[in-house]
């Protein structure tokens, strides 16, 4: 229980509603978790060299936007002769090339600072192609595109067409990758010449192919159809150009556990759990066991609960059966309470007064009213001019005053009130 005040009841309820009102926040707290982050996994050299060069080319545009664009145009073509390749403007987009947290870029270009200063005083006229010339020619970090390795050498299907164009070749554009073919949905092939696995060729010329599904379980089709299957998936056997379902369950290709059943399913099977009442069993439920599990006992077809309690087997004094699927439990009987190994009379406590939780203060001021709601009420009748009630009065506060100053009338009012 919270601690009270020793001033009484209402101080309390002030000083509670005060504190609930000053403090909103200790009502309601929200506690966020942050999300768990993705792995982080470094680009290749030759995207950073890239991204690199295209925010390059981002800041020479930048620059000449910037500084230039007034109304003096022969002014401006004279000073942008001398600042379009000047070291003042090199730096200007060498300092804004990369953002401040892209460390890779960073690295890059403090690698590569001396060739990117070279290209732009020495090889701006004959190599135009910035990216040609740092990323391929100069650093060896790219290929060009529909290349890729080492070497760069045409990704499969050929360079000018990478993968037949219904596929991504691993490593294109870049030294490093396999050159291998990532197929799009239903194609499939070294090059995505050809439609893959339930697949088939709907449409096909020089530098087109078009590959649609085949009916559900068929593997290879020779259309659309269900009777245009000429191989099926596993679990589906072909009868007369149609796949039809094998019952693995029925064939015994199933594999299940001792205490498992199987379900047959569209191309597969399942293996399901028996019944608890069973060891063993042909299908779901207590009907379907081959031999029943302890605790239970064969009644008709069905294997059920055997109940333990009807027989005395519970040893320990002031114990009761409790039956339980497949067993018993011991537990103590009503009144009992389970203490070191035995079962003891549970000790019922007194009951307390109504009062009985009220703090010595409170009980004063409880008092205090008390005594106010009586003399007020026989004051009220006492106004009305009835000699009776004004000498009741008159004695009641008499007597009250007496009991009020003495220590025996608190406790007789203390324990009237307690209910002792």
């Amino acid at each position: 229980m919270a601690p009270r005040s020793s001033r009484g009841i209402a101080p309390a309820m002030l000083c509670g509603l005060s504190l609930f009102l000053g403090f909103p926040g200790l009502v309601w707290v929200q506690i966020s978790v942050p999300p768990q982050s993705s792995p982080h996994t470094e680009p290749h050299p030759c995207h950073t060299c890239r991204g690199l060069v295209d925010s390059f080319n981002k800041g020479l545009e930048r620059t000449i936007r910037d500084n230039f664009g007034g109304g003096n145009t022969a002014w401006e073509e004279e000073k942008l002769s001398k600042y379009k390749d000047s070291e003042t403007r090199l730096v200007e987009v060498l300092e804004g090339v990369c953002s401040k947290s892209d460390f890779e870029c960073h690295r890059l270009l403090e690698l590569s600072e001396e060739l990117v200063e070279s290209w732009w005083f020495h090889k701006q006229q004959e190599a135009p192609d910035l990216f040609q010339w740092l990323c391929s020619d100069s650093l060896k970090l790219c290929c060009p595109s529909g290349t890729f390795g080492p070497s760069c050498l045409p990704c499969p299907g050929g360079a000018e067409r990478p993968c037949g164009g219904y596929g991504h070749c691993e490593g294109e554009g870049t030294r490093g990758g396999s050159g291998h073919c990532d197929c799009q949905a239903g194609y499939g092939g070294e090059a995505c010449g050809q439609c893959g696995l339930g697949y088939f060729e709907a449409e096909r010329n020089a530098s087109h192919l078009v590959c649609s599904a085949c009916f559900g379980p068929c593997a290879r089709c020779s259309g659309p159809e269900e009777s245009h299957c000429l191989q099926c998936k596993k679990g589906w056997a072909l009868h007369h150009l149609k796949c039809v379902d094998i019952d693995e369950c029925g064939t015994e290709r199933a594999s299940c556990g001792a205490d498992q059943f199987c379900v047959n399913t569209e191309g597969s099977y399942e293996c399901r759990d028996c019944a608890k009442a069973c060891l063993g069993c042909m299908g779901a439920g207590p009907g379907r066991c081959k031999k029943c599990s302890p605790g239970y006992q064969q009644v008709g077809s069905k294997c059920l609960d055997v109940d333990e309690c009807e027989t005395a087997v519970c040893p320990g004094e002031n114990q009761q059966c409790e039956n339980t699927e497949g067993s018993y439990r011991c537990i103590c009987a009503d009144g009992y309470k389970q203490m070191e190994g035995i079962c003891v009379k549970e000790q019922i406590p007194e009951s307390a007064g109504f009062f009985s939780e009220m703090t010595e203060d409170e009980l004063v001021v409880l008092q205090q009213m008390f005594f106010g709601v009586i003399i007020c009420a026989l004051a009220t009748l006492a106004a009305k001019g009835d000699l009776v009630f004004t000498a009741i009065f008159i004695g009641a506060v008499a007597a009250m005053t007496g009991y009020w100053l003495s220590e025996r009338s608190d406790r007789v009012l203390e324990g009237f009130i307690k209910g002792r």
